[in-house]
């Protein structure tokens, strides 16, 4: 299993900005797929943005797209989230989540069933 550390959540104000980071205990190479997740209080957790470790993607929901950028350094086995443009809706706690199989088994790449790995989460709060 891959240990995931999230860092870099925060408040801010409509319209801000923040930069999340996953670092990953293992060689993030060894995920197929990474991700991050997004759970509100009473809501389910939701895919924000995906990537393949070795080329695919990005993917994005599209509730973020053209907002958020999601990336990797390989070298640093660290995982991004770029969040410009923040509105209220996106108050949340943010997971990132690690895939190591290429292969679904119900769902997609936006089932949180579907990954192995998860971090403990940073806490996102965009006040209007």
């Amino acid at each position: 299993h891959v240990q995931l550390v999230e860092s870099g959540g925060g408040s801010v104000q409509a319209g801000g900005s923040l930069n999340l980071s996953c670092t990953a205990s293992d060689d993030v190479l060894s995920s197929v797929i990474m991700a991050w997740f997004r759970q509100a209080p009473g809501k389910e957790r939701e895919g924000v943005a995906t990537l393949y470790t070795r080329g695919f993607g990005p993917y994005y929901a599209d509730s973020v797209k053209d907002r958020f950028t999601i990336s990797i350094d390989n070298a640093k086995n660290t995982l991004y989230l770029q969040m410009n443009s923040l509105k209220p809706e996106d108050t949340a706690m943010y997971y990132c989540a690690s895939k190591t199989s290429n292969t679904w088994s119900r769902g997609n790449r936006w089932t949180s069933d579907e990954y192995n790995d998860w971090g403990q989460g940073t806490q996102v709060t965009v006040s209007s």
